[in-house]
């Protein structure tokens, strides 16, 4: 009998220890749930954002309007005040930033204990007391009287609707005032700080702790974007597109988003990995049925678990000798400090046998072994919880940065992360199992209560100031209504005097051309588009609609830099023989067909088919050709070319050319407008107006050559310093003022200038000014754009900078865009307000009261960019509101157009031929 006792103890510990292990294994979360709870809590998420009520999202996801991470070039002297962060105590601490570059300096903080009188008193009574302790801490500082931003930490549920404003929804941890809960605490703490009238105390921002964790965090080499505690409480924080979150109604820029997670699961989601424990012990909670998630994760649960579990071991006889005591059947006996010491690898044994002793057990060697056990399932489930949910926010993140591979910190507080010695390490080893093409940092948080607190009223600070130097830069480009009406009627005079002929910016140049298309042209034409290097002919078939209406042929010709810097006769004799190539090629040898020649360089036009030209442009040099009339040129190219017969009719402007191509499409178009590298305009005039051609019946054509518009100083209130610069540096200074505010030219390098002054002032890029930045014409109008477009995403904008060499920040790429749109805004906005003065001339002219017309456009700035044709259109039906105007886009205005306003003079003329 005594030789079986040893054998009867082995077989009642192996059942023991069968027990607890069958008990422990209920804590067990296999990776298949740690997914799915992965995926619910995104979906979750997903559905608090928007706004969707069905289903119940159970997390909620708060906006804290936080719009920013540190950079490390905060710096300057802040005010923290917390309250409610460590029971009836409240916190006041002077925080000192000098940037990344700057010696860390310690905060001093001061604690003062609040009476039970006051914490259930009145608000007054509270935001007083509050008042006074800071000026108490003032004082004994001897600050003086300068200007102090604050940074209030207010730990009790409430409703952020402003960085500043923060409605309390119910008093916790004790506290009772009367008159506070539904009321702005921040501004409770305003007028309390009035009342007190002692120092000029600023309130930026009020903080959540989870926030000011994230915020904490050294920026290098990247800065936090993910915020997580785990304490008493569970909480996580990230930054998110504001676009996507519905509360807001924004669609630029991001927000911090409070992600109060310790609700989720209260639907039903954490069912299958709950435990009959963590029934028990909610349903002995204050909050039955609520915050399951944190119940599960949280510091203030883990060690009633624990006591859960040994009550109920200790029932089965598996652990303890069956025996309990008082203390551990009462409710909050083992704290997580007890958890975390008795996991401890060096003492953790020891530990367990005295807080076992400690709750008036008697426990034995491998007593203590197993309660290590129990708090070691109850610790590792928590942690493997609270990494599948910071998984889904890493997808989350992923998702809006729209990488396959995201590179990203996150910054950790609290005691549990901070102190357990394995909660960090099974979260982390769980995060890269779930999340395996995310690389993830953690971060342990510098103080995020205070050091927090302070790095988030510094930032809302520095965006202030910078929002501040942005607007006032940008001010002068955002033209209000009366700014454009005065446009519009300074360039109505100028028309005026320039058909005159008297001075005006205006040339206002007749073309000759006499009609726009009827639809009764036809036959077959020639045009010739010369305006660079390369050059096109075309074979322009013009037929009824019902035929196709025009069908072209083209070919590009390509001019050699010898014959560019030579001779016009070789020039002219090069033109000839590609358009004789041209027409062996397409079977026109022996043919003369009309043609019309496009030639854009500056010109004086004095018949339809004489034009001189003025100078040369765009590196040609040819000799012997300013001043002479460039049709005559060509002619007697032709003739010294034998056997070669070609009919040249017209000369054509390339605006001119637009609106014809257009007039064939819409007899009602009769106004044309280029917005491109340049930009003009013509229209359809009464001759009668026309001072420099004689005869007072029908219309002409006139080219604006509305870019000169302002070169007698209308334009210079409209100019800012950016505007001058470029004026300044251009081949031209002083020339074109109106096509330096508009065209495709010179819009790029207008923003480079406002960008490289905003870096002087710190407000880009930290303030470091990159030599790309002073590198002219390196920011190309195409970048405004690509910028600007709606579906173009923040990081995408960001990689059109990073390719110029500029490290750029979310804030960056945020007001880079600022600037080009104001940019471009302006240069659409004058754009409209010329064409309502156009079209408004024409009405009257013709003594309508309201007038149907369309205008004829091409170029690439008013085609490609996303947003400058909507703005035109809408500038001149604002300043023209008695003129229904159509925008048609032209279709090869320079060859197409050529061809057509031959067409048309051989219409007029009665010798088209079929």
């Amino acid at each position: 009998m005594d030789s079986a006792l040893p054998e009867n103890s082995r077989a009642m510990n192996e059942k023991n220890l069968e027990l607890v292990q069958q008990c422990l294994k209920q804590f067990d979360v296999r990776e298949e749930q740690l997914r799915q709870i992965q995926a619910a809590v995104l979906r979750d998420m997903e559905r608090a954002l928007s706004g969707q009520t069905n289903p119940s999202p159970t997390v909620r996801m708060l906006p804290t309007y936080v719009r920013s991470t540190p950079h490390g070039t905060e710096q300057g002297n802040f005010l923290v005040l917390e309250l409610g962060t460590s029971g009836a105590t409240l916190r006041v601490l002077w925080v000192t930033l000098t940037g990344i570059s700057g010696p860390r300096k310690e905060p001093i903080s001061w604690e003062f204990t609040i009476p039970m009188e006051i914490t259930l008193g009145t608000g007054q009574q509270l935001f007083d007391f509050a008042a006074g302790c800071l000026v108490e801490f003032l004082e004994r500082l001897k600050v003086g009287s300068q200007p102090i931003q604050l940074g209030f930490n207010f730990s009790f549920p409430c409703h952020q609707t402003g960085l500043d404003q923060s409605t309390l929804i119910s008093w916790t941890k004790g506290f009772r005032c009367s008159g506070v809960e539904g009321q702005d605490v921040v501004q409770l703490l305003r007028e309390a700080i009035q009342r007190q009238g002692a120092y000029n105390i600023d309130v930026v921002a009020v903080v959540n702790d989870t926030v000011g964790t994230m915020m904490s965090c050294d920026p290098r080499p990247q800065a936090c974007e993910i915020g997580l505690v785990v304490d008493t409480g569970t909480n996580a924080c990230y930054m998110e597109e504001a676009r996507h979150v519905g509360e807001l109604g924004e669609d630029q820029g991001r927000v911090c988003v409070n992600v109060q997670w310790g609700s989720f699961g209260d639907s039903g989601a954490l069912e299958s990995v709950q435990t009959p424990f963590d029934l028990q012990l909610d349903q002995e909670s204050l909050n039955p049925g609520t915050q399951r998630f944190e119940k599960m994760v949280g510091g203030l649960y883990l060690g009633e678990l624990v006591r859960l579990v040994l009550i109920h071991l200790a029932g089965q006889r598996a652990l303890l000798g069956g025996i309990t005591s008082p203390a551990l059947l009462t409710r909050g006996s083992v704290h997580v400090e007890h958890v975390m010491e008795i996991e401890d690898p060096s003492h953790g044994r020891a530990r367990a046998q005295a807080v076992l002793q400690g709750l008036g057990l008697n426990p034995s060697a491998r007593d203590c072994e197993q309660v290590q056990q129990v708090c070691g399932a109850v610790s590792a489930r928590a942690a493997h919880l609270c990494a599948a949910a910071l998984s889904a926010i890493l997808a989350r993140v992923k998702s809006n940065q729209e990488r396959s591979h995201l590179g990203i910190a996150v910054a950790t507080g609290g005691r549990v992360y901070e102190q357990h010695p394995r909660f960090s390490a099974i979260l982390q080893q769980t995060v890269r199992l779930l999340a395996p093409d995310s690389d993830t940092t953690f971060v342990p948080s510098e103080d995020g209560r205070g050091w927090g607190v302070a790095i988030v009223t510094a930032v809302a600070s520095r965006l202030a100031l910078h929002r501040h130097h942005l607007e006032e830069t940008l001010a002068p480009f955002r033209l209000d209504s009366e700014q454009l009406k005065s446009v519009q009627a300074q360039m109505r005079e100028a028309m005026v005097r320039g058909l005159r002929g008297e001075d005006s910016s205006l040339p206002m140049l007749p073309t000759f051309v006499c009609a726009t298309p009827d639809g009764t042209e036809r036959g077959d034409f020639l045009a010739l588009d010369l305006g660079g290097t390369n050059f096109r002919v075309l074979w322009v078939k013009v037929g009824s609609r019902s035929e196709g209406g025009v069908k072209i042929t083209n070919q590009v010709f390509s001019i050699p830099e010898s014959v560019t810097q030579g001779t016009g006769q070789q020039l002219f004799d090069h033109i000839v023989d590609c358009i004789v190539d041209f027409q062996k090629e397409h079977g026109l040898s022996g043919q003369t067909l009309p043609l019309g020649f496009t030639f854009s360089f500056p010109c004086k036009q004095v018949g339809l088919d004489q034009g001189i030209l003025l100078n040369w442009t765009k590196g040609f040099k040819a000799s012997d050709c300013e001043g002479q009339d460039v049709v005559s040129l060509l002619r007697a190219a032709i003739r010294r070319r034998q056997g070669v017969e070609l009919n040249v009719v017209a000369i054509v402007n390339d605006t001119v050319g637009t609106m014809m191509s257009c007039g064939y499409e819409d007899p009602h178009c009769e106004v044309g407008l280029i917005v491109g590298t340049g930009t003009n305009a013509c229209y359809m005039e009464e001759l009668c107006n026309v001072s420099a051609v004689p005869g007072d019946k029908g219309r002409m054509c006139i080219n604006m050559e509305w870019g000169a518009f302002g070169d007698d100083s209308l334009l210079q209130e409209l100019c800012t310093p950016f505007d001058l610069s470029v004026d300044k540096a251009s081949i031209n200074p002083g020339k074109q003022r109106f096509e330096k505010l508009i065209s495709g030219m010179y819009l790029g390098e207008i923003v480079r200038h406002i960008l490289l002054h905003l870096t002087r002032l710190g407000v880009l890029f930290r303030g470091q000014v990159f030599q790309c930045l002073q590198t002219k014409d390196i920011f190309k109008t195409k970048f405004l754009s690509e910028i600007e477009s709606s579906d173009l995403q923040r990081r995408q904008v960001r990689a059109i900078l990073e390719k110029l060499g500029l490290p750029v920040s979310c804030d960056d790429a945020l007001m880079v865009r600022e600037v080009c749109q104001a940019v471009s805004q302006r240069a659409a906005k004058l754009c409209g307000a010329g064409v309502a003065a156009v079209v408004e001339k024409i009405r009257e002219n013709r003594g309508l009261e309201e007038l149907s017309v369309a205008v004829g456009v091409d170029g690439t700035l008013y085609k490609l960019h996303p947003h400058f044709s909507d703005q035109v259109k809408d500038t001149v039906r604002h300043l023209a509101p008695r003129c229904s105007v159509r925008f048609l886009q032209s279709e090869d205005g320079s060859g197409k157009g050529a061809a057509l306003v031959t067409a048309v003079a051989c219409r007029l003329a009665g010798s088209t031929r079929a």
